[in-house]
């Protein structure tokens, strides 16, 4: 698709305007990642990466970004060995990853809304 789009805009002025307008407009109907815990849900097909087509995955980054990231630093250390279990029911595991989910979302839309605001002020100006 990126491809697609860097040969389709060639290199004038607005080239890279409409590409990114288009590129964020691609990617705006992706489902979105949810966090969940585990053991939870029973349905193992929910593991499952679609688009890296893995059956089982999980995905985090450093810990200083997100408390779902702490989270499943800490859980992931605990299955290894090298701390102590995490001391919470996996309904409280839950419980906090639909919290994080929810901001998480929210987030998504306010920062939907202000892109559209700056483009509607954007093609007025214009």
């Amino acid at each position: 698709l990126q491809k697609s789009l860097n040969e389709t805009f060639g290199a004038d002025k607005y080239s890279e305007a409409r590409k990114e307008v288009l590129t964020n407009m691609f990617s705006r109907p992706m489902q979105m990642a949810l966090y969940f815990c585990t053991g939870v849900l029973e349905d193992e097909t929910l593991f499952r990466h679609y688009a890296l087509n893995v059956p089982f995955y999980t995905h985090f980054t450093s810990p200083i970004r997100r408390y779902a990231d702490v989270i499943v630093h800490r859980l992931l250390s605990a299955s290894l060995g090298a701390s102590p279990p995490i001391r919470m029911e996996k309904e409280a595991i839950q419980k906090q990853a639909d919290h994080c989910n929810d901001r998480k979302m929210a987030s998504k839309r306010v920062q939907e809304l202000s892109a559209d605001l700056f483009f509607g002020i954007f093609v007025r100006v214009r």
